[in-house]
Formats: C-alpha cells, sequence, structure tokens
C-alpha cells in the first residue's frame, strides 16, 4: 500500500488541544468544541481529544489536564498526523506546553485563535487569545517545540482563511510523517555522464531517508529467466495494456516490459520501498531491449515515484511534492527556452510521467536515444502533452561538502502554448525565471526538477523548514532570490 503520509492509513487524524484559563467564560471552551467538531467533521478528520468528563469542558487548563490529554496521544502517537491547538480565550500556557512536552509526538502543531469581538469585551464574552496565542508560541519556542501559524493572528474555525490554514497543515502532515522514515531504492549505476545526480546517502541517512542499492543487471538476469507465460508475467502485461495505449509497440518489447516489472515490484516489496531512482539510458536499451519509462509512469501515478538516471535526490523530492500536493508528481527537465518569453520554458523528458499530466498519453519510442542506440530499442517511452493548469516546482539535494539538505520551491502554471517535439512535454510560466534560474545555477541545483499539477509550495517550504530542518528557497513573484 502506498505512504499517502497518514499515519493510520485511513481517516487523517488531528490531536486537538483545547486551552483554557479559569477566569475567562466557560461556555467558549464549550462553543470551541462544537466548532472544530463540526469542522473536522466536514473535512473528514478525527479529533482525538479530551472528553467533555475526562477534564473541565474538555479543555487543558491544569498540569493535571496535560498529564491526562498527554497520556491520550501516547496511547495513540501511531495515529495523530498533527496536533491542533484551539484557543477559544487565553489559554493556560504551561497547560499546553507541558501537554506537547509530555506526550512527544514529535508531529507538526497548527495553534489557532478566537477573534475578540469588539461588541463584546465584557467579562461575559472575552477572549483575550490574541494575546494568550503570544504567550503559547512564547513556551513553545521555550521548550523547542516547532509549530505553524495561521495567516491572520487570529482567526475562527468557521471562517474561509482558517480552513485554507487547516488544507495547508494537513498537507505539512503528510509530507513531514510520509518523509521520516522514506525507504528509496537505486537500481543501478547512475549513468556515467550524469554527475549532476550524485549525492550523499550518509547525509540521507542522517536526515531519516533510507537508500537501498542494487546491481541493474541483477534485475536484467531474473527478468530474462521468467517465462512468458507467467501469471506474474501476464498480470503485468494486461497492467500495462489497461494502463495506456500502444500502437505499433511490438507485442515482445511489451513482454519484456511486464518482466522487468515484477522482478521490480519484488525487489520493492521484499525491501519495502516506498519510490525507486533507475538507471535508464544506455544499459536498459542495451541489455534489455526497451526503455522502462512505463514501468514508472505506472509506479509514478501510484504515488510509489520513479525517477530515472539514479536520480536519488530527485525520486525523494517526488515523494515529497506528491505527499504535498495529494496527487502524483512528475521529473522533468528545466530544458528549453521559449521562444523570447523570459517567463516561460519548455519542461520536457523523453519520457516517464504519470499519465496524470498526459491525458494524451501513450506508449512509443524515444527518439533521442533511438538515435543512438536504435529506436527499436527505446519502445516504453512515454509520449503525451501536460495541459493548462496549477504548477509547483521543486528541488531537494545533498549539499555534500556542507553535510546539509537544501531546497527550493516555487509556483506557477502550466500552459496551452504550442510546443512541436516528442515525449513528454508541457510549457510553463513561472514568474522571475531568469532570476531563479540563476538560483539554481550559481547554488548547484541539479538540471532535473520535479512538477505537480498543485499549488503547494508553501505547505512544502513549511514542511522543509519548520519541521525537517532543511534550508529552502521559496521563489515568489517579487524581489530577488
Amino acid at each position: 500500500m502506498p505512504n499517502r503520509g497518514v499515519k493510520s492509513g485511513g481517516v487523517p487524524k488531528l490531536g486537538v488541544i483545547v486551552g483554557n484559563r479559569d477566569f475567562f467564560p466557560d461556555q467558549l471552551v464549550t462553543e470551541a468544541r462544537a466548532d472544530l467538531a463540526a469542522l473536522l467533521a466536514k473535512l473528514g478528520l478525527e479529533p482525538v481529544w479530551l472528553g467533555e468528563e475526562d477534564s473541565k469542558l474538555g479543555g487543558v487548563e491544569t498540569h493535571a489536564d496535560a498529564r491526562r490529554c498527554a497520556e491520550l496521544f501516547r496511547q495513540r502517537r501511531d495515529e495523530i498526523d498533527g496536533v491542533l491547538i484551539c484557543l477559544p480565550n487565553f489559554g493556560d500556557e504551561k497547560g499546553v506546553a507541558d501537554t506537547l512536552k509530555l506526550a512527544g509526538l514529535n508531529v507538526p502543531v497548527l495553534v489557532q485563535g478566537y477573534p475578540d469581538d469588539l461588541n463584546q469585551l465584557g467579562v461575559s464574552r472575552r477572549r483575550d487569545a490574541f494575546c494568550g496565542k503570544i504567550s503559547i508560541c512564547n513556551n513553545l519556542s521555550q521548550a523547542g517545540i516547532p509549530f505553524t501559524l495561521t495567516q491572520k493572528h487570529v482567526s475562527t474555525p468557521a471562517s474561509d482563511n482558517f480552513r485554507e490554514d487547516l488544507r495547508k497543515f494537513l498537507a505539512v502532515c503528510r509530507v513531514v510523517n510520509g518523509l521520516r522514515g522514506v525507504r528509496l531504492g537505486a537500481v543501478g549505476a547512475r549513468p556515467g555522464a550524469f554527475n549532476t545526480v550524485r549525492y550523499s546517502e550518509k547525509i540521507l541517512e542522517r536526515n531519516g531517508v533510507g537508500v537501498t542499492t542494487v546491481d541493474l543487471s541483477e534485475f536484467i538476469a531474473q527478468a530474462n529467466k521468467l517465462d512468458s507465460t507467467d501469471s506474474r508475467v501476464v498480470a503485468k502485461l494486461d497492467d500495462i495494456r489497461a494502463y495506456a495505449a500502444a500502437p505499433g509497440v511490438p507485442h515482445e518489447k511489451l513482454v519484456q516490459m511486464a518482466r522487468m516489472g515484477v522482478v521490480l515490484a519484488d525487489w520493492m516489496a521484499d525491501n519495502a520501498l516506498d519510490a525507486t531512482a533507475i538507471q535508464c539510458w544506455t544499459s536498459v536499451q542495451q541489455n534489455l531491449g526497451c526503455n522502462v519509462c512505463t514501468l514508472m509512469s505506472m509506479m509514478s501515478e501510484r504515488f510509489m515515484p520513479s525517477a530515472c538516471e539514479v536520480d536519488v535526490t530527485g525520486t525523494l523530492t517526488m515523494y515529497a511534492m506528491q505527499l504535498a500536493a495529494d496527487s502524483p508528481a512528475a521529473l522533468v527537465d528545466w530544458n528549453n527556452n521559449y521562444g523570447d518569453d523570459d517567463e516561460k520554458c519548455a519542461l520536457f523528458h523523453c519520457g516517464n510521467w504519470a499519465k496524470s499530466f498526459i491525458p494524451d498519453a501513450k506508449i512509443a519510442t524515444a527518439p533521442i536515444l533511438g538515435s543512438t542506440l536504435g529506436v527499436e530499442n527505446t519502445y516504453g517511452a512515454m509520449e503525451g502533452r501536460t495541459p493548462a493548469g496549477p504548477l509547483t516546482y521543486g528541488r531537494l539535494t545533498t549539499a555534500d561538502s556542507e553535510g546539509r539538505i537544501c531546497a527550493y520551491v516555487g509556483e506557477g502554471q502550466l500552459t496551452d502554448d504550442v510546443l512541436d517535439t516528442f515525449g513528454t512535454r508541457a510549457v510553463a510560466h513561472v514568474p522571475r525565471l531568469q532570476a531563479l534560474l540563476k538560483h539554481v545555477c550559481k547554488n548547484g541545483f541539479e538540471h532535473h526538477v520535479v512538477m505537480t499539477q498543485s499549488h503547494s509550495a508553501a505547505a512544502l517550504v513549511e514542511a522543509f523548514e519548520t519541521y525537517l530542518g532543511w534550508e529552502t528557497y521559496h521563489h515568489e513573484g517579487g524581489g530577488a532570490p
């Protein structure tokens, strides 16, 4: 089952702390619980919180309340994706901070406070959460507990602003929880001409990312031993044919892809791998007689991303970005200028993009590789054009000499501008593209970048920087990088 960044594998669950302070009106806590229950139910989320019988109104105020709430969170730590701190009034800073310290969940935390009504600043309805939120955040900072803030300092759960905050926060939770302990598979050696995809396994390991390697020759040998009538090969062949049209692709090439697909799936299952990076050109074409792009596309479509040219940090980026977008990711090249337009470029690969990006997807050949390897050895490349829509792009890399992971992310639009070429392809409009490309070049990033059909850059920045400690450049519409 692909990891979608939800701990329980089903309904996302949030630990909820409703802060309280005794000299504020009790009904504010009761009202807040009702507001949250309605909102979370509407969004398909499950709260994990104290019942009204477990503490005064189900809020957290005293140290005893904090201990009870922390115990509940510990009991369900393997299910809780993140924690929401709700302040219907000023709240008790120690009670909230103590809960998180005692629970030790190590998940993202969102801090929300209710606004006051200017017409209700008397004793009976006064909240002061505007002030209390600052106090809560101060205590979390003292305790070294990272947290996420809402767009507006105070907002009600029913507001559009808070709904957007919660949507972004859930994306942050998916990325953070999904990347902690992610397991990547590296199939084969990087192509000799591609120093650009070198990376540090040790830096990844220090950051909780495991890499399992295998020699490509082992896969090819195992694939060639599988009979075309093997039930698993037949099933994979049916899967390939159902996935995309294959006009003109010889039957024996599809069978060879199916054989490799069986070997790859078995290896991933045996090693509990979440994503892969595969050696493609030129060994696969010369020794297997086909491209593996279709298999990679199928895996990426099913939330098990696969990057070509053994780009391990590329597939790590794909994994992170699909979690943020909750949709497949594609590895692309910053490939061509788009005429004289300084804010547009062509994105390209030959191609292994998930078919979500290419509604007209078909299995074809790779003409560039075919020019030297023989077109007959390149069947299996995907071909299609990505239509107009939202774009988030980004890249993670290991800065080996500095011993750290760093990233850049940004947003733009995919366009319907004319692009007369082959492979998997798209046209992107990126504000201040020239400044972005300077940042990419000056900071030694790869020519590979990852895209999703979403606007989810803010969630990636929050996840990478606040919770994972990875320095991230967020390319936005104004200013200089």
